[in-house]
């Protein structure tokens, strides 16, 4: 049976991101709540929990309430932030080979689902997509990447497409994202879309919004060769005490994507 608010289509606000780089106390516990609703016992809970952990499962623990369930609850608040997002996937990983059914729903797709949505409800900036955990940004910036990558994919450029993922994975690594990595990337995928667009595979992404001025309007092509400066300094030549923040390399990611698009339908039209 449905719940009231799902019926009726009421629904709560996403709240502002608030929390990444931690796990709250609350979401370890809705975490177990959310894997025995999708088709765990408290038995395999504990098997994978104590396996991710590298902990070994209490013998003297039989029943499931309150003895095992205790057993994982307290091996979840005890482990590290990461750790848990760890124990997430490998949640995901034992429910997609599950033939278990929760709510008529496969297990695996019901615990991304209700996750997901918790994430959002919660200010937490991670998603769990087909099974890992990926960075999440403002619906804006989630709209973005999202239209990016599937432009690029529908008109060919699966390399630009794929530089795109990789610096999406980059801000997503734990326990510290690779800010230069992703600016790498993003600003790959910027350059890569440019040369096939112009037709010169081998001109820097500078030397071609020089010489090509009506590649996007002016002056956003002044703005995207200081783009392009910045990730030069920030994501390829770092100096000693500036290294980028994740804010700067998220906005980076989300520019280089936005126009990586905006060249791709040009291009077509």
């Amino acid at each position: 049976m449905t719940k009231f608010s799902e019926r009726h289509g009421y629904q709560a606000e996403n709240a502002e991101i608030t929390v990444r780089f931690d796990a709250p106390e609350e979401l370890r516990g809705v975490l177990v709540d959310l894997a025995y609703e999708s088709g765990l016992s408290p038995h395999q809970m504990r098997s994978l929990v104590c396996r991710v952990l590298r902990k070994r499962e209490d013998p003297s623990n039989w029943s499931p309430y309150p003895n095992v369930d205790g057993e994982v609850r307290y091996h979840l608040d005890s482990c590290e932030w990461y750790e848990v997002y760890d124990i997430v996937e490998a949640t995901y990983e034992r429910l997609s080979e599950s033939s278990n059914l929760a709510r008529d729903t496969k297990g695996a797709i019901y615990f991304e689902f209700e996750l997901n949505k918790y994430f959002r409800r919660r200010g937490i900036g991670w998603q769990l997509v087909e099974g890992q955990l990926e960075t999440r940004g403002s619906e804006s910036f989630e709209q973005i990447i999202i239209d990016a990558r599937s432009e690029l994919i529908s008109s060919g450029r699966q390399t630009a497409a794929n530089e795109i993922h990789q610096a999406i994975e980059d801000l997503s690594r734990r326990p510290q994202p690779d800010i230069t990595g992703s600016i790498q990337h993003a600003l790959a995928a910027f350059e890569c879309v440019a040369r096939d667009v112009t037709g010169d595979d081998k001109a820097t992404l500078g030397s071609i919004l020089s010489r090509f001025p009506d590649l996007v309007p002016q002056p956003l092509d002044k703005a995207l060769e200081k783009l392009w400066g910045f990730a030069s300094e920030q994501g390829r030549h770092l100096r000693e005490g500036r290294e980028p923040n994740y804010e700067e390399a998220e906005l980076a990611v989300q520019i280089a994507a936005a126009v990586s698009r905006y060249l791709t339908k040009k291009d077509r039209s």
